[in-house]
């Protein structure tokens, strides 16, 4: 029979077999000692003592309360909002001839302003509805800016691959663009504890986003290979 057990350094949960009773272990997510409780020290749930008749009584144990952590409307319209504001001044910016001067450096200031904020909503959309303890306040800005970090370095790796390797004939991106998704799709596994599935997602929505902003910008699309470009 499975015993149920809660990581102290990540609250990640698992389930281990009865075997493992009383032994010690690391943990396989971020590697603290878990100790498996044995059967006498697991909890019992009882049924309420049987009253007499004519007996009346109030129950006095109230259950715990669970914490709604779905997005609301209100911060859904944010998000979009402020998504929104940010490709329209891009736009701007980018018909000005903004970033035809110094534009690795502004490319790259432009990325650093916007990953956390985008990686932060991706998150708040893809993240289990199930789960009890999502990340919330510093550890979800740290989280966000290891993921941010991640993302950013992709985009410089692309920049590298596409003067090197890429000829602009579009069958060469078969082969160059699944490993930038499976390494996306980790990075957000890694760092914000989402399943590959929803990582790959949150990837892809990252991705999408920046890669309308680098065309507003006015430094064309992706696949069109840039000389000297970050983003």
């Amino acid at each position: 029979m499975a015993i149920r057990v809660t990581c102290p350094g990540c609250h990640k949960r698992f389930r281990v077999s009865d075997q493992f009773a009383g032994k010690s272990g690391p943990c396989p997510q971020c590697k603290a000692i878990i100790r498996v409780p044995t059967k006498d020290e697991e909890v019992k749930i009882h049924g309420p003592e049987g009253l007499g008749a004519g007996v009346r009584g109030v129950t006095t144990a109230k259950p715990i309360a669970r914490i709604e952590t779905k997005l609301s409307p209100v911060a859904a319209a944010s998000i979009s909002a402020a998504t929104l504001v940010v490709l329209i001044v891009t736009a701007v910016l980018g018909h000005a001839g903004f970033f035809q001067d110094d534009g690795l450096l502004k490319s790259a200031i432009g990325l650093l302003l916007v990953s956390p904020p985008l990686v932060i909503a991706g998150y708040s959309f893809l993240r289990d509805d199930e789960d009890l303890s999502p990340y919330r306040g510093l550890a979800l800005y740290v989280r966000a800016g290891i993921c941010s970090a991640a993302y950013m370095a992709l985009w410089g790796i692309y920049a590298y691959v596409a003067g090197q390797y890429l000829t602009g004939e579009l069958w060469t991106w078969v082969y160059v663009a699944p490993p930038f998704f499976v390494v996306g799709g980790l990075a957000a596994l890694a760092s914000l504890d989402l399943d590959f599935g929803s990582g790959f997602f949150h990837y892809c929505f990252y991705l999408a986003v920046t890669v309308l902003l680098r065309f507003l910008a006015g430094m064309g699309w992706v696949w069109e290979i840039p000389e000297k470009r970050f983003f």
